[in-house]
């Protein structure tokens, strides 16, 4: 009899401490969640995407043209679009030549048109999107980079790609230079009137 009353009292008292601990946890809860609600935070909410860099401007098809010839694209190549838009690049290289690619773009919007054009031509198998900030994304894959930014946003990125990318990737970028890195070859493309220059550059053996 005393030994099964001293079971039965175990038991209470370790529910009792089980209780006394699960309610410790749920106060700490209660409290972490208080504080982001103080501080006008949703402790719950995924941080909102920054602004896109630059003003979304679709590339001259003649001028995509012009840009994969520079780069030499081939099959075995990985074309990354920094700053896709609709995807047109990368798109082309995969249906030309038979390229694989990644649309990187902050923009969702963007990333959608991106989708759709490639299931439209027929590509959406070699092709892999992705709703970044291309100063975050794993650039280590590919074999050619290209871009249509600006002059502070190439100079801004220019450290990461030598560093990130492999020797021998091919960066082409669009209207815009990287300021005391000269370009290997300069190129231009007729559109709207104007000859648009495309730049390629080389990463060097470190």
């Amino acid at each position: 009899m005393r030994y099964r009353l001293h079971q039965w009292l175990a038991g209470v008292t370790g529910g009792a401490a089980m209780r006394a601990a699960g309610g410790c946890r749920l106060a700490i809860l209660c409290a972490v969640f208080a504080m982001g609600c103080a501080i006008g935070a949703d402790p719950l909410r995924q941080p909102e995407p920054r602004a896109p860099d630059v003003h979304f401007e679709p590339t001259p098809m003649r001028v995509v043209q012009q840009m994969l010839w520079l780069a030499d694209v081939g099959s075995a190549d990985v074309v990354y679009d920094l700053g896709c838009g609709d995807g047109r690049i990368v798109v082309t290289a995969a249906r030309r030549f038979g390229a694989r690619g990644v649309c990187v773009d902050i923009d969702p919007q963007r990333i959608a048109e991106s989708r759709l054009n490639a299931r439209k031509a027929g590509v959406a198998d070699r092709v892999r999107f992705v709703n970044e900030d291309l100063f975050s994304t794993d650039i280590r894959e590919a074999t050619v980079v290209m871009l249509f930014l600006s002059p502070s946003l190439n100079l801004k990125l220019r450290p990461r790609l030598l560093r990130e990318l492999r020797p021998g990737t091919r960066i082409v970028s669009h209207w815009h230079d990287m300021d005391d890195w000269k370009p290997e070859h300069t190129a231009y493309a007729g559109s709207g009137g104007r000859d648009r220059p495309i730049y390629l550059w080389t990463v060097p053996a470190r």
